[in-house]
């Protein structure tokens, strides 16, 4: 599977790079692929060196204005430059067949927001899985019950994402969501 992974570029505490470490492992030992924003820094880098030394493939895709913060990578991996982060968001998701939002800023969360509104809308099918690291996401949690509850969403949430506490529990339920145990 080429996975893609919405995650922060900052530097953050084991509370954080523990599950992102565990899960690039799973990532990488189980044979799959890497998408990601390409950075070579933070939690980025953390999660593209563990897939890496775990025996899986890197598809970058960074954008121009931040090239120069972009992991240098060589064949068979790949890194792509978009022109702007529109581009970058649409290259991240057709090269990928499943999406984990791990923790993040605004970036992240719009990274995940916009393929959130293309699954309600059936302009996607893909799986999503937030990895609710440290509870980070139980408060996105809490709104989007409250969005089901007062009938803002066309869909079940169940149908929309599903919320993992543990890295084993998200490759898991991406393995089963595309047919591969």
């Amino acid at each position: 599977m080429n996975i893609c992974v919405f995650l922060s570029a900052a530097d953050l505490d084991d509370r954080y790079t523990r599950p992102a470490r565990e899960f690039a492992e799973l990532l990488g030992k189980g044979g799959h692929t890497l998408v990601w924003g390409g950075s070579e820094s933070g939690l980025m880098k953390v999660v593209a060196d563990g897939v890496h030394a775990s025996g899986g493939g890197l598809v970058g895709v960074s954008v121009e204005f931040l090239a120069a913060k972009a992991r240098v990578v060589t064949a068979p991996d790949e890194m792509v430059i978009a022109a702007d982060l529109a581009e970058r968001k649409r290259l991240l998701m057709e090269k990928a067949d499943a999406v984990v939002v791990m923790v993040g800023g605004t970036g992240t969360l719009d990274e995940a927001t916009e393929i959130l509104e293309l699954k309600k809308h059936g302009k996607t099918d893909k799986p999503i899985v937030l990895l609710n690291s440290a509870g980070f996401y139980d408060g996105l949690k809490e709104q989007f019950r409250r969005m089901e509850d007062e009938g803002f969403l066309p869909i079940p949430l169940t149908d929309l994402v599903f919320f993992a506490e543990e890295p084993v529990g998200a490759l898991a339920y991406l393995e089963e969501s595309l047919g591969q145990q």
